[in-house]
């Protein structure tokens, strides 16, 4: 009979504690981030949350539509930064919240980067290429 020692892993168990936060902290500010009034925001998309080990501090990662509108959206978020801490704080089980830090998502940017070189390579992706053709 093959018994496992210790403790027995369970279905939501499968998962770094710091993804689950990473997760529940994503949800949470995107959702703060649709009540907030303010047009700086309009195209804000929340690409991801990275949570260090030790639930201190999370880096929320945003992408905007407009590069040139990056500088006003931090701004905004800066200003905005202490209604969404309480709002996780509010939402969420945890005695301590990380505390948060908003950055541009650069691999979106690197992303398309990449794109426009292989488009001047002319090595664009499969998809084009049958269009193309």
């Amino acid at each position: 009979m093959n018994q496992q020692r210790g403790r027995q892993r369970r279905s939501g168990q499968n998962y770094e504690r710091t993804d689950r936060v990473a997760g529940l902290i994503r949800e949470i500010v995107a959702t703060e981030l649709e009540r907030i009034d303010d047009e700086r925001l309009f195209l804000l998309a929340v690409t991801g949350v990275d949570v260090d080990r030790e639930l201190t501090r999370a880096t929320v990662w945003f992408d905007v539509l407009d590069e040139e509108d990056v500088p006003e959206v931090v701004v905004a978020l800066e200003e905005h930064r202490q209604r969404i801490q309480k709002a996780l704080a509010r939402q969420s089980r945890m005695r301590r919240t990380p505390a948060l830090q908003f950055s541009p998502d650069p691999s979106i940017g690197e992303a398309h980067r990449i794109d426009s070189i292989l488009d001047e390579l002319g090595l664009g992706t499969p998809d084009e290429k049958v269009e193309r053709d």
